[in-house]
Parts: C-alpha cells; structure tokens; sequence
C-alpha cells in the first residue's frame, strides 16, 4: 500500500512510520507541520529508505494538502496530527482547536475530494483512519470513590471529554463519524490508552520523571498522585494500529489498551527503583518525588476494554507494563543525546556506574 501518515514526526507517528518501513514494503508520505514536539530525528533509521518521504505540511492549508494527496496517491491515510498535551490545552486552547477540528476538517475534505475520483474497487480499498484518545470518556469510578464498581471504557461508552485537549479530540471523532455516515468515506477510529516508550517528548509522565531524576531536579507528581492510567506501550499500540488499517471493519471503532492499570505515583516510584538498579547514584531517585497543585479537572481514573479488537483482529499487547518500562528507562538511558537536544537548558549527566 501507499499510506499517507499525518503527525508522523510525533511520538506515536513516527514509531508507526519506523514499524511500516521495517516490517512491511509499503511506501508512506509522512506529513509533519514539525511544531515543537515534532522531531525528524525520531526518524533516522529509516529515513534514507526509497519507500519513505516526508513533507512539512500543516494540515489546515487545504489547497496544499489537497495537491499532496492526490500526487502521492495514497491507499490509506492515518490521521496522527495533534495537539495532545492536556495542560497546554488548559493554558492556550486556540491551538488545539485549529489543529484537531479544523485541521481534521481539513484532511477529511481533502480525502473525500480524492476518494470520489477513485474508480469502484480503489473506493471500496481506500481507508481513512482516525487515531484518536480514550480520554474523549471522560474519566471513570476510582477504587477510593464510595460505592466503588469496576467500570472500563468500551467503544459505546458515552463521550464526557474533561479537557479542551479532550473535548477537541471529541469533536475531531465526531467529524470522522459525520463524514462516514453523510458521505461515505470509509473511516475507522482507535481510541488508545495513555502510550510511553523510546522518543516520547519529555513533557509527558513517564519521560519526564525519567529526565528529570537524571539531572537531579524534582519529579512532580499532581495532586496525590492516585490518578489511574491504563498504560499501553508504543510500540504494541503500532501494531494495533496497523491491524486495524489493514483489517479492520469500515466504520467501526476500536479501543486499544494495554490491560496496565496503575496510579501516577506507582508510575514514578517504579521508574525511580528502575533508575537506582540501572544508573545509581549518589542519592535514592525516590527522594526527589514532589506533590504538586493538581490540574484543573484531572480524570481520576481511565481503563480501556480491549475485548473487541482482541476477538474480532486477535491483537494483544506484547508487553507487560513492567517490561515495557524497563526497555523504555534503558533507551533513556542510552539516548541522552537525543534529549539533551530536546532540552538544552536541562542539565542532565549520567551516573558513572548506568547500566
């Protein structure tokens, strides 16, 4: 296939781009407005392959994207492109509205104006999909709530976003939906859980604990840190990803998670055990843990049902959140250049005895 990767710079995008170019002989177009957690650097082994091109594009500019798409020719095309950080979005919305609704808009024009010159059977193929957020639910029951019942996010469960980041991550599957039920376009939507791993820009939990404790800065953890996340690895959520694209139903949603319930606290102090066996040092990370003024309207719980893309595709994620961990902490460890270059200002040294 011919695949169209938007947001293919980012975290998650460009471990897909690194997993297609790697397994797989299709050809991808990667475009990228390259925003600051946008790095092509994320890219570099696999970016001198002939089956790989990128294009700095923002999606909003319809006449551009409209040029590149139907140049390039694409059997697919999967919708990475967002702005995905929650505080910023309490901060400064404007961005998250223009880039996750309009630009969706944008791209969902685009693909239709392209798809409706195809001839039947190139129709029937092509797939426009939407990789989208489990926090579009809202949040659910936390074990401390009175009257405590397990509950799980599945693909019917209602939308009740918390955020502008989430609420814009709404709107955006509500538009993918809309444009599949009025026009046609044969759409699938993943809604995952919260993904760490190699590459994942350091203003995000996991890295950010991680960096910080290696230049000896305090790790801050909201509020008291008992908000539960389900924790799914990249590198498991790409080849979901994939599946889907591949075989997936038209018009149907698939929630992908990776079945690792744990609160942020357990989440840190996990990291910092993995850093005194890994790269000891002079001080016992833990110490450095800080609460920290909770967010505005933080969702205390999230938890993904993965039932219906584990029955109808057989996925399931290869890693356990404690092995996913440990592969993430030591590509930190192994790559302080690459966040050094993220981060110029920051300090960060490793210890003489790292492992």
């Amino acid at each position: 296939m011919k695949i169209l990767i938007t947001g293919g710079a980012g975290f998650i995008g460009s471990a897909l781009i690194r997993y297609l170019i790697t397994h797989t002989q299709h050809h991808i177009l990667n475009v990228d407005k390259l925003t600051y957690a946008g790095n092509l650097s994320s890219l570099d082994s696999v970016s001198d392959s002939e089956r790989y091109q990128f294009l700095r594009l923002d999606i909003c500019a319809q006449a551009q994207l409209r040029q590149a798409i139907d140049e390039f020719k694409p059997d697919a095309i999967m919708h990475l492109a967002a702005e995905s950080h929650v505080d910023r979005s309490i901060s400064a919305a404007g961005e998250f509205i223009q880039t996750n609704i309009v630009g969706t808009y944008s791209l969902l024009e685009c693909a239709r104006a392209y798809w409706l010159q195809l001839d039947s059977s190139a129709q029937r193929d092509f797939r426009f999909h939407h990789i989208s957020t489990d926090e579009v639910y809202g949040d659910l029951p936390h074990p401390n709530d009175a009257n405590f019942a397990r509950q799980l996010f599945s693909e019917t469960t209602a939308y009740d976003p918390s955020s502008p980041y989430s609420a814009s991550k709404a709107a955006s599957d509500h538009l993918v939906r809309a444009w599949h039920r009025t026009y046609g376009l044969p759409v699938l939507i993943t809604n995952c859980s919260n993904n760490y791993g190699p590459f994942h820009f350091p203003e995000k939990l996991i890295p950010l604990a991680i960096i910080n404790a290696l230049a000896g800065k305090s790790i801050p953890v909201y509020g008291d840190g008992l908000q539960i996340r389900d924790w799914l690895f990249v590198d498991d959520h790409v080849d979901a990803l994939y599946q889907v694209v591949c075989r997936g139903k038209v018009g149907e949603t698939y929630n992908v998670g990776g079945f690792n319930e744990c609160t942020n606290l357990s989440v840190v102090t996990q990291i910092c055990e993995l850093l005194n066996e890994l790269a000891p040092c002079h001080i016992d990370y833990q110490s450095l843990i800080t609460f920290v003024t909770d967010r505005a309207g933080h969702d205390k719980r999230y938890a993904i049902d993965a039932s219906k893309i584990t029955n109808e595709l057989h996925w399931q994620p290869q890693h356990t959140f404690a092995t996913g961990l440990r592969k993430t902490v030591q590509w930190y460890l192994q790559n302080l250049p690459w966040c050094q270059a993220l981060l110029p200002d920051l300090s960060i040294q490793l210890p003489q005895k790292a492992k």
